[in-house]
């Protein structure tokens, strides 16, 4: 009678797994989307200029990106489980200290900490990935943990808005509190050390500083981590945008951010589910190039509709799915071809590949998107110009001898 319990403990610890690492990777883009729909009632707490505010977002962004820098070389050196849960223990606490914020400067301060924290979970849950399975799989892997954080996309900008109105902005960082304390007990118990000690890269300043320089100077690497930032960089558009382009733009009401991160997230999930269909019957390349095309058909849509069209909901955001379901296509091979270039320091290259994209979240979040605000058409005009870069960025890297 005891063997079929014990089959069920072995089968249920892969699924454990699975929720673990996606929790992982959807750390950042959650102590994002929950907190969108606070930001207007921050910047009128604190009496703040609303640029100063948005800085909220921009930091997070930052640290994420100094953590994903960092935190992969110290997991290549250290292991990968041990990392994982100290920052889980600092993120649970910083989060805490957030809700408890006496002005804004003190809550620009945490939401740094809290950005670093979060950003080593998807970083080293990437090379976790990387290491512990073959490529194909490894990028199914990868899918598969993308259309579990559609699911975040979806709830997070809903469950945020009903936390402001109902508790307060807050409460959303004690939300967050708790949600670091439950994964930190779930990676307890699923996350074994995938780094053998044998394989570990001494944590010495030089060896460390010249394979960052390696990495750094691989051009065709450098290329392609630009090019898959550019095209996620509808995500940092739209989200550092979102309140003044639900609120003013659209007004529409702080429940209603739905509207604008739903069609995202069920982008990014059918997209990922096509990449892990067709992981194994087209090149990754191919993937690209056909994500790519789509994501610029959807900003060509959302160029005409604004230019000619009252803007309206659904029709407003329905692009955005199509952008989504691109850049979902596209992205799992993009990592893959990437962090192949680097098969004895992975936890360093995708500690670049992300730093890159984050800093650009950060930069297009803070920096550009307000600029912006104004107009939904020269958001669309922005957000093509961002991903025919990123294509030529791509074509570029891939076309470079390695």
């Amino acid at each position: 009678m005891r063997r079929p319990a014990q089959k069920t403990e072995m089968s249920a610890r892969p699924i454990l797994l699975t929720a673990a690492l996606a929790m992982l990777v959807m750390l950042g883009s959650l102590s994002i989307d929950v907190y969108v729909p606070s930001l207007h009632a921050v910047t009128g707490e604190f009496q703040a200029d609303p640029l100063a505010a948005q800085q909220t977002l921009s930091v997070f962004a930052l640290g994420v990106s100094l953590a994903i820098l960092f935190c992969g070389t110290l997991s290549d050196s250290l292991g990968r489980r041990r990392v994982t849960l100290v920052a889980l223990v600092v993120f649970a606490l910083t989060s805490a200290a957030a809700a408890l914020a006496p002005d804004l400067n003190a809550l620009i301060v945490l939401r740094l900490l809290q950005g670093i924290c979060a950003g080593a979970g998807g970083v080293i849950a990437f090379a976790t990935v990387q290491g512990k399975f073959a490529p194909a799989d490894a990028q199914r892997m990868i899918a598969t943990l993308f259309i579990l954080g559609s699911v975040e996309q979806i709830i997070a900008p809903v469950l945020g808005g009903w936390l402001q109105t109902t508790l307060g902005w807050r409460s959303t960082f004690w939300f967050l509190a708790a949600f670091g304390c439950l994964l930190l007990a779930m990676s307890l118990r699923a996350l074994d050390e995938t780094l053998p000690a044998a394989d570990r890269v001494p944590l010495r300043l030089r060896p460390i500083a010249a394979n960052y320089l390696t990495c750094l100077c691989h051009l065709p690497f450098m290329l392609m981590a630009v090019a898959l930032g550019l095209g996620m960089g509808g995500f940092a558009l739209y989200t550092g945008a979102a309140s003044p382009y639900i609120l003013e733009i659209l007004r529409l009401s702080e429940t209603d951010f739905g509207w604008l991160f739903t069609p995202l997230a069920l982008g990014m999930a059918a997209g990922s589910f096509a990449a892990n269909r067709y992981a194994h019957k087209a090149t990754a390349n191919r993937l690209t190039r056909i994500g790519f095309a789509l994501t610029i058909v959807a900003a060509l849509i959302s160029i005409g509709y604004t230019a000619w069209f009252t803007l309206a909901i659904p029709y407003a955001t329905l692009p955005l799915f199509l952008y989504a379901f691109g850049i979902a296509l596209a992205t799992p091979g993009m990592m893959v071809t990437m962090l192949s270039l680097f098969p004895r320091m992975r936890g360093l290259a995708a500690s670049m590949q992300g730093f890159v994209q984050v800093m650009l979240f950060a930069l297009i979040a803070g920096l550009l998107a307000p600029l912006l605000f104004h107009s939904a058409q020269a958001l669309a005009w922005t957000h093509l110009a961002l991903l025919v870069a990123g294509l030529v960025a791509w074509e570029a890297g891939i076309r470079i001898p390695k």
